[in-house]
């Protein structure tokens, strides 16, 4: 299907010669500044004068002028033109260092296990890069959506993404307090779990996020009931600290209440296992340096062991 345009295509085309012969007062001086003939500059001003329908110089033998249509003409074009040079140079400054606003999208459980460890320290490091982050459980198109780079478990990448590890293969892990289960009881079997109040998560699209259990190489998912129904993971951790029933969560999330006794482990020689914790973006050519000072930040910082916080210890 042919494309419609809203402005004539080579709309520019002409223009810089046009300001230029205008500056000069002289199509010979302006073919020197862009260092072509005289005759090519004339040309290219006689072609935009018929596309524009209307002389834009009033020439003669000894001078060359504006006529009113380009006096008009050159009021707009000359800012607008300096505007678009502006703007060239500003966009290409980004290939050069890294600047600019890097946005990264990331779901909201995982926030606040990054921003004090990773992100403060590289705004630091980079003052000309400021730092967009999105708390956001969906999953989303990043290059469509205008984001740099995601992080997300590793099961949920697409095979088109470059990825770069954040953290080792974790467990999804039940938990549940110390309170809620000495008025309730410890599960012993999967089977068990229906007679338990569960805090469960729906997904963005609708769907109840499942519960699934390994025994050996046997996957098991489990249909379990509960009161709660929440749309974050952040939020499973806090009811279920509070003593609202048993949750199934990343283990990652609640190694700190965990370490504290606020929750306790259930049917730990069941938990299945998740590749780790990526940060990913999409595969260009060219990455930009404010992404590349990000992605090089990250690994430094893995490499060191700032985000041993995620790892557990059991």
């Amino acid at each position: 299907m042919k494309q419609n345009y809203t402005i004539p295509r080579n709309l520019l085309d002409g223009v810089e010669a046009f300001l230029r012969v205008a500056e000069r007062a002289s199509f010979r001086e302006a073919a020197d500044d862009l260092g072509v003939s005289p005759s090519a500059v004339s040309q290219t001003v006689k072609q935009l004068e018929d596309r524009i329908g209307v002389p834009l110089f009033i020439r003669t033998t000894r001078s060359v002028g504006l006529s009113e249509a380009g006096q008009l003409f050159h009021a707009q074009a000359a800012p607008a033109w300096a505007m678009l040079i502006s703007a060239w140079d500003s966009a290409r400054s980004l290939g050069g260092r890294p600047a600019g606003l890097l946005r990264l999208n990331m779901p909201r459980s995982v926030v606040p296990l990054l921003i004090e460890p990773v992100i403060a320290d590289f705004c630091a490091k980079y003052p000309e890069v400021d730092v967009e982050v999105t708390g956001e459980d969906a999953l989303i198109d990043l290059a469509a959506s205008g984001y740099d780079a995601g992080i997300r478990v590793g099961e949920l990448l697409e095979a088109d993404m470059i990825s770069v590890r954040l953290a080792p293969a974790f467990r999804f892990v039940i938990v549940a307090s110390p309170a809620y289960l000495e008025q309730h009881g410890r599960p012993q079997a999967p089977a068990d779990l229906k007679n338990h109040n569960c805090i469960r998560q729906r997904l963005t699209s609708g769907v109840m996020m499942p519960w699934r259990l390994i025994d050996g190489n046997r996957s098991i998912d489990v249909a379990v009931k509960g009161r709660v129904i929440v749309n974050d993971m952040a939020s499973v951790v806090a009811l279920a600290r509070r003593g609202m029933g048993l949750a199934q969560v990343s283990e990652p999330l609640v190694l700190d209440e965990l370490r504290r006794g606020e929750l306790e482990r259930v049917l730990p020689g069941l938990s299945p296992s998740s590749p780790g914790l990526f940060l990913h973006y999409p595969g260009h050519a060219q990455v930009l340096p404010k992404l590349r000072a990000f992605i090089d930040h990250v690994k430094a910082a893995v490499a060191t062991g700032i985000l041993n916080h995620l790892i557990a210890d059991a």
